[in-house]
């Protein structure tokens, strides 16, 4: 016989087991549910995690940086210098001697100044330099700026396209699991269709040939829906990867509803699109790229000085101590051609961009116009799906009575089981496709933000420094 001892439960035991509980949980962690994402929720994780937005806003700030760099060439440069000096060179020992304060009367002697001993020389120097006429500097920091400005705005148009995709992913995860309930839907009904036939073949109101074709629409219907899996799980991991994540995600059921607006406003948004925008400002660089190149035939002047210490023995020492102001001017007069091969490339240069420019607008207009062209089929083919599947449901049920009543054969009705089951999928693929196609008028348009009502948030970025 078991017997069952009662134990009595002690502070200490008490504890023991609590350890032991937590511990079990730091081992054994409890696996969190998937994230569900509604679809702004997701556009927005994915405008602070994506990679590939990280990556231009690194860009960007680079850009900043570049900008500091071109301004720095118009500051003064201050610098600071120790060199130290061996020699029996009779002019740098007579200069040293000098700059030490130590020199004398016998150093005028013949022989010392043709042969003098070997000396030592600590130098210390603390000096500065000042542009004062640095015209390509100028306009390097001008094109600097230019350039990041063109960046910032590529940023956002970089957010607006990762936006459109996270949207797009979005949708096909919505329509996958659409697809998958309805292949599961498909399968529930290719079970009933068996039982159906099994049970007329046992009444003998059947064939054996109809169970059999019952059961191989069973398996095709098995085979549709690990299809549908597989895509499912796809879709959930792409757009896990868009948002930045190593994982999947799921979307929430809620399903936004987006307003068309006139194509006259898509139209006048577009005129104004960010990589257009980016474009116009590089061109404009283009062309300061040849003034820049100009700029080679002035001279560059600025000023200079600094404070000198020398000392025979010690670094840093000050036996001789001296100062000096320095101004010059400096004009390149001939440098081999170099400047009027630059000067002529930055021409072909500035009309490239223009013509990459022109090209951009004319794109944009094409895309814009495929935009609203295919608005429209996925309209009219929205409401065809939804015509199809109420012919399909309807003729389903007709042939599913028909074969009750032995009118008519197994085949007909698998084959309408076929058709209801695709018009099931489609219908919620051409609603998401629908949904998919106004929002890309958003995005050829530049628009897209302002449709998902997330513009504040998504355009902010850094000013020109």
């Amino acid at each position: 016989m078991l017997r069952i001892h009662h134990v009595k439960s002690t502070p200490g035991f008490a504890l023991l087991l609590i350890l032991t509980f937590f511990l079990l949980l730091t081992v054994f962690p409890v696996q969190a549910g998937e994230r569900k994402f509604p679809l702004t929720g997701a556009v927005r994780y994915a405008l602070e995690h994506n990679n590939e937005i990280r990556a231009a806003e690194s860009s960007v700030a680079a850009k900043k940086d570049d900008v500091g760099l071109a301004r720095s060439q118009l500051l003064p440069k201050v610098f600071f210098e120790e060199r130290y000096l061996r020699t029996n060179n009779p002019t740098y020992a007579f200069m040293a001697k000098l700059n030490q304060g130590h020199f004398t009367q016998q150093d005028f002697a013949i022989d010392s100044l043709n042969n003098p001993n070997p000396i030592d020389d600590y130098q210390t120097q603390f000096g500065f330099e000042q542009p004062l006429f640095v015209p390509k500097a100028w306009v390097g920091l001008d094109l600097s700026k230019r350039e990041f400005e063109a960046g910032r705005i590529e940023l956002i148009r970089k957010k607006e396209e990762i936006a459109f995709r996270v949207c797009c992913a979005w949708f096909n995860v919505h329509t996958t699991k659409a697809q998958l309930a309805a292949a599961e839907k498909g399968v529930a009904d290719a079970l009933e269709h068996y039982r159906i036939a099994k049970l007329r073949y046992e009444a003998d109101l059947g064939m054996v040939a109809d169970t059999l074709r019952a059961n191989t629409a069973l398996a095709e219907a098995k085979q549709r829906k690990v299809t549908a899996e597989k895509q499912y799980n796809l879709s959930r991991r792409m757009l896990g990867l868009l948002l930045g994540l190593n994982d999947s995600v799921d979307v929430s059921d809620e399903m936004p509803d987006f307003e068309v607006r006139r194509m006259e406003d898509y139209t006048k948004a577009s005129l104004e699109r960010n990589d257009v925008r980016s474009l116009a400002l590089r061109r404009e660089n283009a062309e300061k790229n040849i003034r820049l190149a100009e700029m080679d035939y002035l001279p560059y002047a600025g000023v200079g000085g600094g404070m000198q210490w020398n000392d025979p023995s010690h670094p840093f020492g000050g036996d001789g101590d001296s100062w000096q102001i320095t101004a010059f001017l400096r004009w390149n007069l001939f440098d081999g051609t170099r400047r009027e091969y630059e000067h002529s490339k930055a021409k072909h240069q500035a009309r490239q961009a223009m013509e990459h420019l022109q090209g951009m607008k004319n794109a944009v207009t094409y895309g814009l116009y495929q935009a609203q062209l295919g608005l429209e089929e996925a309209k009219a083919n929205l409401e065809l799906a939804r015509e199809a599947q109420k012919t399909a449901e309807e003729g389903r049920r007709l042939v599913q009575m028909r074969y009750e009543n032995a009118f008519s054969p197994i085949v007909d009705l698998l084959d309408a089981q076929v058709v209801l089951d695709r018009a099931r999928a489609g219908l919620v693929s051409r609603e998401n496709e629908y949904r998919i196609a106004i929002l890309n008028l958003g995005w050829e348009s530049g628009t897209i933000f302002k449709d998902l009502g997330i513009a504040e948030n998504a355009e902010k970025s850094e000013e020109i420094p």
